[in-house]
């Protein structure tokens, strides 16, 4: 499946536990030799009750991460596809996030993707900072904003997003000292008062299509700074995600969502996964 882009193998484990090792998920990730994707969602049995599923998340270079708002929304589709459902919660990382049809329309969803985070503990920051504005700059990128949407943001502002060598500046920017957890690393640019252009470098997937998560840290980083309005669209490489920052704190994401096809794993690429140290 994918998100504008932002792609998944999604496994159905609620049935039939599936078991991947760090290596093991990067052999499934190759895209010559495995199958490739930005991350592999793991749905499992849920452990609250209140919730649909669990969704775990690997990044293509196998570490766990506890949200995915474009994954998010294919998750909540095929979870709500297999039965009428108005409202649809998917435990994960971060906490249980909740998702509906957006519009009436089946391939478009909204998820609460929970409450934005600025306090630097929060994010988390190596120290005590200002959020607002983070001590750190590399080439012509300086001055981001710090912010947790369920995983750690920076957020550069540029007068042209397109012209920054992101994937030369990604990396060294996601392990910086500063961020002990590393971070997404966005590079944004205001259109108006209601529309942002923005690129992302993913830790552990690198440069994306789409990042939902860093959409919504784009959109509350915006705003924070005065750029813009609560809503704004969010014109990112593979299209164009909707987010609010509500009044209580919170932040919706709305979407499309994808399917490009479904089947089942030679045993052999899976024992491999299963088995590769």
């Amino acid at each position: 499946m994918h998100g504008l882009g932002n792609d998944f193998v999604v496994i159905d484990a609620r049935q039939h536990p599936f078991s991947v090792t760090v290596a093991g998920t990067c052999a499934l990730a190759d895209r010559h030799t495995g199958v490739g994707f930005d991350q592999l969602i793991i749905v499992e049995p849920p452990q609250d009750p209140g919730a649909n599923a669990f969704m775990r998340i690997r990044n293509a270079d196998g570490g766990e991460v506890s949200a995915c708002g474009n994954a998010t929304r294919c998750v909540a589709r095929l979870l709500a596809e297999e039965g009428a459902v108005d409202e649809i919660t998917i435990e994960t990382g971060a906490g249980l996030l909740r998702a509906r049809p957006a519009d009436r329309d089946t391939q478009r969803y909204t998820v609460d993707m929970g409450p934005a985070r600025d306090a630097w503990q929060d994010i988390p920051l190596a120290e005590d900072c200002d959020t607002d504005h983070l001590p750190l700059a590399l080439g012509p990128l300086s001055d981001p904003v710090a912010v947790n949407v369920g995983n750690p943001h920076a957020v550069f502002f540029t007068d042209d997003a397109d012209a920054i060598p992101l994937e030369e500046l990604g990396p060294k920017l996601e392990h910086d000292p500063l961020f002990p957890e590393r971070a997404n690393i966005g590079v944004a640019q205001i259109i108006d008062r209601g529309a942002l252009r923005l690129r992302v470098w993913e830790r552990g997937a690198g440069l994306t299509l789409a990042c939902g998560t860093g959409a919504c840290a784009a959109a509350v980083a915006a705003h924070r700074r005065g750029l813009t309005a609560r809503q704004v669209q969010v014109r990112l490489d593979g299209g164009t995600l909707d987010i609010e920052w509500l009044d209580n704190g919170h932040v919706a994401m709305t979407g499309p969502t994808a399917i490009s096809f479904s089947g089942t794993f030679d045993d052999a690429l899976i024992a491999a996964a299963r088995t590769a140290a």
